[in-house]
């Protein structure tokens, strides 16, 4: 008897331990956890970092902005803007619960069935990838809102030196 509850158990354990963790890396498939980009044209780009189960939205999207950094200090730029960006994929709000009620008729039998489930991810919730789409720039650093110096941030987000 016993080994026919470790054995579920010790499965549901793997599963837990099976997620993708989420670190600054390149993709290496459309699906896969890191960063892609695709130069629009010279100086703008649109950059795509897509998360492991059950990674917080803003550490993606800090991601994004990581390489959006990356990429204006290998080319040589002084500040970039994010000129769009968008999310996709909705982070994992915990367990659920759901109540069902059902009837079937049978001739001259009925029946009804009243069920209440519940449910929780194990697998670390569901990803999220953000998109930034972002403009390079040199010389002084314009005035407004969503502008970057790439040194900066990339110092505030990893450390990198400037």
């Amino acid at each position: 008897m016993k080994r026919l509850v470790l054995a579920p158990l010790a499965a549901l354990a793997l599963a837990a331990c099976a997620s993708t963790p989420t670190t600054f890396q390149a993709a290496t498939g459309p699906q896969a956890v890191g960063y892609s980009e695709y130069r629009i044209e010279p100086g703008r780009y649109r950059i795509t970092f897509r998360g492991g189960p059950g990674a917080p939205p803003a550490q993606v999207t800090d991601y994004a902005l990581l390489r959006a950094a990356d990429l204006a200090v290998a080319e040589g730029y002084d500040w970039f803007r994010v000129s769009d960006r968008f999310m996709q994929g909705q982070p994992d709000r915990g367990p659920r619960v759901s109540f069902g009620v059902g009837g079937m008729d049978f001739g001259r039998r009925s029946s009804v069935g009243v069920g209440l489930g519940t449910g929780f991810n194990l697998g670390g919730g569901p990803a999220v990838a953000a998109t930034i789409e972002v403009m390079m720039g040199r010389g002084p650093r314009p005035v407004g809102g969503d502008i970057y110096d790439p040194r900066a941030l990339r110092q505030s987000l990893r450390g990198a030196p400037a």
